[in-house]
């Protein structure tokens, strides 16, 4: 059973790095109990598909994420992935040219300000109604006239998600009901932890811990305890992680107790029979999302490029991402297409809810961005 259990983590892992083969999805798929959605075997006679360019995140471009697209143009557009939002926002200003990105919201403000992007056209965009108005309403993703870039709709959000805990319901049974990222600086679990080997991961979870106000923009005396609290942990940590396969491998094993990781990890884990929560921490849990920009002046066809845009947005791919990668849809009638166990089990049955008592991830100014990271480096570095 482990080998079996670890051959689906393996699977899973190539897919989510956009390594595996149409084969493999289908594999996988089975595995899940569901049927791909295939791109159909035609000709190629509407041309629209290989003229657009879309730019996403590695394990997005997949055709299951625009079947509407498909049916229309025969085909997928032309997809060039990036592994994180820094690496795509650097090749946007190095002059790579695309339609549509799919950065994330933390980073909209500096595509704008870079001159990358462009408003939409929203009388083209008509499941905008039917997205969550707290994504809808995020600072920043919508303008008016006093904006120095002037009014306009400039994201389009796309799927959401969280960073919390997960952990093995069946060792640290004492944290059961009593969720807390408090268990990642538990010296009871030392070498069984493990943190994400980022700023985002790692410092500002500190700073809940440490009761920051604002995690984001910590007073000196908040950042003094963060330091300490991410001293004490370095010493109890196994590692820190950038490929989260190695935390889902760690915690089949039974290796890794609890770890920072995102909600896909926790679907992978319970798919494969492993006794595992994902955590809602009394101190709060993180809320990312992310989504489409229209790219200024691409070089491709603007009606298929809202194409795209409209296809995404549909219920059933909505369907598809929760299932699949355990993320919610900026569509709210998606919710209505997955049952009340699923949505229970990954935690997001009540996304109004999580909204409101989750942290949504902000755009830190870059001078203390800079002063996290210099800090982070010390702490691990052993200084």
């Amino acid at each position: 059973m482990g080998d079996e259990i670890m051959e689906r983590l393996k699977l899973f892992d190539r897919i989510a790095q956009g390594k595996a083969s149409r084969r493999d999805i289908t594999k996988a798929l089975g595995l899940a109990g569901l049927a791909a959605v295939t791109s159909p075997l035609l000709p190629r006679a509407a041309r629209a598909g290989d003229e657009l360019t879309y730019f996403t995140w590695n394990g997005y471009n997949i055709p299951e994420f625009h079947p509407g697209y498909i049916e229309k143009h025969g085909s997928s557009p032309n997809m060039v992935v990036f592994g994180e939002d820094e690496e795509a926002l650097t090749k946007a200003r190095a002059g790579f040219r695309a339609d549509l990105a799919h950065p994330c919201k933390v980073t909209l403000g500096r595509w704008r300000d870079a001159g990358l992007i462009e408003p939409f056209d929203m009388s083209r965009i008509p499941a905008w109604a039917d997205l969550w108005d707290e994504l809808k309403n995020a600072d920043g993703v919508t303008t008016d006239a006093s904006n120095k870039h002037g009014a306009g709709t400039w994201y389009i959000p796309w799927e959401w998600g969280n960073a919390s805990v997960v952990y093995r319901t069946d060792i640290a049974t004492e944290y059961n009901g009593k969720p807390s990222w408090e268990i990642l600086f538990d010296e009871k679990y030392k070498g069984r932890l493990a943190q994400f080997d980022s700023v985002d991961g790692a410092v500002l979870v500190a700073g809940l811990v440490a009761h920051a106000k604002d995690p984001f923009n910590m007073t000196d005396e908040e950042f003094k305890k963060a330091r300490e609290l991410l001293t004490k942990q370095r010493d109890l940590l196994r590692f820190w992680w950038t490929d989260q396969t190695t935390v889902e491998q760690g915690i089949t094993s039974g290796e890794l107790v609890a770890a920072y990781c995102w909600n896909d990890a926790v679907v992978r884990l319970k798919k494969a029979g492993v006794p595992v929560e994902y955590m809602k921490p009394k101190e709060g849990i993180f809320t990312w999302f992310c989504g489409l920009v229209k790219c200024k002046n691409g070089p491709g066809d603007v009606n298929a490029a809202y194409d795209l845009v409209n296809a995404m947005l549909e219920p059933r791919v909505g369907k598809y991402l929760i299932e699949n990668f355990g993320y919610g849809h900026s569509n709210k009638k998606s919710f209505e297409q997955v049952d009340t166990a699923t949505l229970d089990g990954l935690g997001i049955r009540q996304p109004q809810d999580l909204f409101k008592s989750g942290i949504f991830f902000a755009e830190m100014d870059n001078d203390i961005r800079q002063k996290y990271i210099a800090m982070f480096e010390q702490v691990k570095a052993g200084g």
